[in-house]
């Protein structure tokens, strides 16, 4: 892949658009939010050898807070079960799953030096009407988990957003 190096911030610096369907969602509701919490979660999971991808957690008021993570939809069902048990254990409210999510992932060097690339993803799939349900970044990516129907739709929209249609 080329990476347009150049300083110019109205072209934020993205080579590539990927898209993971083999995704679910796992969503621990109302977690008392206090030390250990995390590392009862997801040291039951590495003990079953089920691995994490995107960690989400979202702070509520009195004491409370919800933890998002995705798992591969292989791993799906025996981590809802784990995950249903442990909630037991950590007095959490509730489990909530999606398995009909994409991963779609913006990629290249030096974002994080660049501003604008967050506002140029997400305006690109506002204006297809996606919702974003999780965002996580990192210094070469931004992954937003959308649901699945909208994910052809929001390649093609990354694709155009950041001139990666156009032929080099």
């Amino acid at each position: 892949m080329v990476v347009n190096e150049s300083e110019d911030m109205e072209s934020p610096v993205v080579s590539g658009v990927t898209c993971d369907m083999n995704e679910a969602r796992i969503t621990f509701k109302r977690v008392p939010d206090q030390p250990g919490i995390s590392a009862k979660v997801f040291g039951a999971l590495a003990e079953a050898g089920i691995s994490v991808d995107m960690i989400i957690q979202n702070s509520r008021t009195g004491g409370e807070t919800d933890l998002t993570f995705t798992v591969t939809k292989d791993d799906f069902e025996r981590a809802r079960q784990i995950s249903e048990k442990v909630a037991g254990q950590i007095n959490a409210g509730e489990i909530k799953t999606a398995t009909e999510i994409a991963k779609i992932s913006v990629i290249g060097l030096g974002m994080k030096s660049h501003s604008g690339v967050a506002a140029v993803m997400f305006k690109a799939l506002a204006e297809e009407n996606i919702n974003i349900r999780m965002i996580s970044t990192s210094e070469i990516r931004i992954s937003c988990v959308i649901l699945a129907k909208y994910a052809e739709l929001a390649v093609r929209a990354l694709h155009a957003a950041f001139g990666l249609d156009k032929e080099q």
